[in-house]
């Protein structure tokens, strides 16, 4: 786990691109309400979903493997005078001595387990730290036939303006998917332009893998979890083939007692 994190190495850069993105915020904060005690937030990154759960008055422990991520977290959270715990760990080797009650891993990071084994003991870790009948979220990216088209051109993603800089950056992707290890392998440049001029470029890769409905559903039931709800989105819309997002809620087993 300590490969494909290029995406990562720059912290600012990062929120810049994403802090915006609440959808799932929204969604934690209502199934946290009635949860009680410390909350897991797996792959927490900068904190951009731990901090909202944080001033709503929650404990949380932030969990992520890259240490200029959880720095920048931690950095926001002193400034909010939040009480967070950030811990430096592989999400595949969790072990925090705690047991919680809401374990959540968002913004696909599900996607950076990129082999069977990488996926089962990462889920197994969860299912040893969460209480029975506690509640684990997990949300990742549906694999649509447009999500996993080859696209070896490069194609426009998004553009955004730095406030301190002034400088555009738009945002290009090309990738590749290959079927068999079903993991798609991308290519993200971003040309940094001032006005029209483009006065750097750079470019990055991350390898993701997609994990399909059924598929999704056999991982979760056979690391002892039963799958509550199933959304097509944060916005709690069924899952169908036009969706972009597979959202799972799922309780631990409970374990009853043999007479």
């Amino acid at each position: 786990m300590l490969t494909n994190l290029e995406e990562y190495n720059n912290p600012i850069l990062y929120d810049d691109e994403n802090e915006q993105y609440k959808e799932d915020v929204a969604f934690l904060l209502t199934e946290a309400a009635n949860k009680r005690g410390m909350i897991l937030d797996l792959a927490c990154g900068t904190g951009r979903a731990t901090i909202p759960l944080a001033q709503a008055g929650h404990s949380l422990i932030g969990v992520d493997i890259h240490p200029p991520m959880l720095q920048e977290a931690q950095k926001k959270a002193e400034a909010l005078k939040l009480s967070v715990k950030w811990v430096e760990q592989d999400c595949t080797k969790l072990d925090l001595k705690v047991k919680s009650d809401f374990i959540y891993i968002v913004g696909n990071s599900f996607q950076h387990f990129l082999t069977n084994e990488e996926q089962h003991v990462f889920l197994s870790g969860v299912h040893t730290h969460l209480n029975e009948g506690g509640t684990f979220i997990v949300g990742i990216r549906f694999p649509s036939i447009e999500e996993l088209t080859s696209t070896e051109a490069e194609e426009y993603w998004k553009s955004y303006q730095d406030p301190d800089t002034r400088y555009t950056t738009d945002v290009y992707i090309s990738s590749h998917y290959d079927a068999i290890k079903q993991i798609q392998y991308n290519l993200t440049t971003r040309k940094i332009r001032d006005h029209e001029k483009i006065i750097k470029e750079i470019t990055l890769k991350i390898d993701l893998r997609y994990t399909f409905p059924k598929e999704m559903e056999h991982l979760l039931t056979r690391s002892g979890f039963m799958i509550t709800s199933v959304y097509g989105d944060w916005k709690k819309s069924a899952l169908t083939n036009q969706s972009t997002q597979m959202i799972y809620v799922c309780k631990k087993q409970r374990v009853h007692p043999t007479p």
